[in-house]
């Protein structure tokens, strides 16, 4: 499902990850960490895909960058990036980035 972002600007996290074959309880924790974003202040949206290979992106928006800093400190979503890189995660890298433009198409049924 694509998000339903406003007109920019707003910003980006794009959390690309490779995991292991370790499951531990991963997608439980990853259900909730949305939960819990959505409900923070400043939360747009998250889109989330992830490949047979174990190639995953998640791309949550934000309306700030002091909304993403609150999210990255909150108690419950710093255990479950440690036990991302404990367990879970073989390689990740996070990026954030402005969106300044957005462009979008849809076919017409």
């Amino acid at each position: 499902m694509f998000a339903n972002t406003p007109k920019p600007p707003y910003y980006a996290v794009i959390f690309t990850s490779m995991r292991t074959d370790i499951d531990a309880g991963y997608g439980e924790v990853a259900q909730r960490m949305v939960d819990l974003a959505s409900a923070q202040p400043g939360f747009l949206g998250v889109e989330s895909a992830r490949g047979e290979d174990g190639l995953g992106i998640t791309v949550s928006y934000w309306q700030s960058e002091a909304a993403i800093l609150a999210w990255k400190q909150h108690a419950e979503h710093t255990d479950a990036r440690n036990a991302g890189r404990a367990q879970w995660y073989r390689q990740c890298i996070t990026r954030v980035a402005q969106v300044q433009r957005a462009y979008a198409f849809e076919r017409e049924s």
